[in-house]
C-alpha cells in the first residue's frame, strides 16, 4: 500500500485591486479571445499569399487544422468585418484593413518569439507559445519586450 503524498499548495497572495480594475482586466481578455480567430486567419492568409501566391480555403483549413465548412463560416465573418474579400470558388484576399491587421499580428508575433528565444526557450516552444501570448499582450508589454531585446543586443 502506498502512502498518500501531501501536496504542497502554492499560497494565494491577493493583490489589492479595485473591482472595476479587475473587471476591466477580464473584459480585455474576453475581447482578445474574440479577436483571436480574425487575427489568426488574416495572419495566415497573408502568409499564404506571400508564399503561394494565393490563399485557398482548403489550404487555410489544412493549416489551421479545421474542416473546410468552418473556414467558409469564418471567412464570411471576416468579410462582414471588412477584413477579406472573396469571389465565389476563388481564393481569399485581404482588404487594406485586413492587411494592416495581418502586419500588426506579424509584428506582435515576431517580437514575442524573439523575446522568448532571448530567455532561452527553444524555437518550437517559442513559436507555439507566441501563438497564444500575441493575442493577449498589451502594447506596453510589447514595447518592454522590444526594449529588453535592444538592451540585450547592445550589451552582447
Amino acid at each position: 500500500m502506498t502512502k498518500p503524498q501531501s501536496h504542497e499548495r502554492e499560497t494565494f497572495e491577493p493583490v489589492e485591486r479595485a473591482p472595476e480594475a479587475q473587471a476591466e482586466g477580464f473584459a480585455i481578455v474576453r475581447q482578445a479571445h474574440e479577436s483571436e480567430m480574425a487575427e489568426d486567419y488574416v495572419e495566415l492568409i497573408a502568409e499564404l499569399i506571400e508564399t503561394r501566391g494565393e490563399a485557398r480555403p482548403v489550404d487555410i483549413a489544412e493549416r489551421l487544422g479545421v474542416k473546410p465548412p468552418t473556414v467558409t463560416k469564418n471567412i464570411s465573418r471576416l468579410r462582414t468585418a471588412g477584413l477579406v474579400r472573396r469571389e465565389r470558388y476563388r481564393a481569399v484576399f485581404l482588404t487594406e484593413e485586413g492587411q494592416a491587421l495581418a502586419e500588426a499580428c506579424r509584428r506582435r508575433h515576431r517580437i514575442v518569439v524573439a523575446f522568448l528565444l532571448s530567455l532561452g526557450i527553444d524555437e518550437e516552444t517559442a513559436e507555439r507559445d507566441a501563438e497564444g501570448i500575441e493575442h493577449h499582450v498589451s502594447e506596453n508589454t510589447l514595447n518592454a519586450f522590444e526594449r529588453a531585446l535592444q538592451n540585450a543586443r547592445s550589451e552582447g
